[in-house]
């Protein structure tokens, strides 16, 4: 099940952030998140904008991810690509399981498409694991995009 986050699931939700971290500097990405991304501060302003998700698995929360609707400033420029459509979309980002449910990210793609089926999100170079999930749930890469640290991204979406 996927609903919004509440505050009393914070200290769970650093716990994934954690696991998750974990994950993907023993997976060939330890760059992307560092020690400390996404930082506490933007996962408090996520929650308190109510665009943080918490996903329940059968034994508490199993996963996490935020969902904006808008634009996001990030994916104005874009190069070596293009997007698909101008129209608004919905953008899901900072994507994090614990490892004990498999089949995250299609529950997530899932729950966004039911609130805006147009889709867009981005992914570390060296994010190999995250780029086969997002191909695998239909979307298409678009090209570069880069964050507010200047690093490069691959962006992707889905009509």
């Amino acid at each position: 099940m996927i609903r919004k986050a509440k505050e009393q699931d914070f200290k769970e939700i650093l716990k994934i952030y954690d696991k998750a971290r974990q994950f993907m500097a023993e997976n060939g990405n330890p760059s992307q998140w560092g020690n400390h991304d996404p930082s506490e501060d933007l996962l408090w302003e996520d929650l308190k904008q109510e665009r943080l998700y918490v996903i329940e698995g059968q034994k508490g929360l199993c996963g996490v991810f935020a969902f904006l609707v808008g634009e996001e400033e990030t994916y104005r420029y874009i190069e070596q690509g293009s997007w698909l459509s101008r129209e608004e979309y919905g953008t899901i980002h900072r994507v994090a399981g614990d490892g004990s449910v498999h089949g995250l990210m299609g529950q997530i793609v899932e729950f966004c498409r039911a609130r805006m089926e147009h889709l867009r999100i981005d992914t570390h170079p060296d994010n190999r694991i995250m780029q086969h999930l997002i191909l695998k749930h239909g979307f298409t890469k678009c090209g570069i995009i880069y964050v507010k640290d200047g690093t490069s991204r691959i962006a992707y979406e889905r009509l």
